[in-house]
């Protein structure tokens, strides 16, 4: 009976190893699944390289203002597309807090400058 406790820890102990990884382990399971690098071939060119990734020929004259203004608005929306707004509880919850503190400031600097009001006065009289 006490053979087959030891037997049975002995078997869980090799099923749960611990992995340590160092950072200068290369085999670590980020860099391992990691995409692999293109490399290019040998054979082309710079020149031929760039004609493959040929761009758009740019707006000249009186349509570049247009063009870049064009491009703000189009990379605004894409911004605006990505924004996780808050709910409606959120929303009121916030502006609460905001009125909030705004009134709780505005009553201690009321108070400051009456007390510091009331000092001067003393002080030159």
């Amino acid at each position: 009976m006490v053979q087959k406790k030891k037997a049975s820890t002995a078997k869980k102990a090799d099923e749960s190893t611990v992995v340590r990884i160092k950072a200068i382990d290369d085999t670590s399971a980020a860099i391992s699944k990691a995409p692999k690098k293109k490399v290019a071939k040998k054979d082309e060119t710079v020149d031929e390289k760039q004609k493959k990734t040929r761009k758009k020929p740019s707006a000249k004259g009186i349509a570049r203002p247009f063009v870049a203004i064009g491009g703000y608005f189009k990379g605004a929306w894409f911004e605006l597309k990505q924004v996780r707004w808050p709910t409606r509880k959120a929303t009121w919850s916030l502006t609460g807090a905001v009125l909030l503190y705004t009134a709780f400031f505005a009553l201690l600097v009321l108070l400051l400058d009456a007390g510091f009001k009331y000092i001067f006065e003393l002080i030159l009289k």
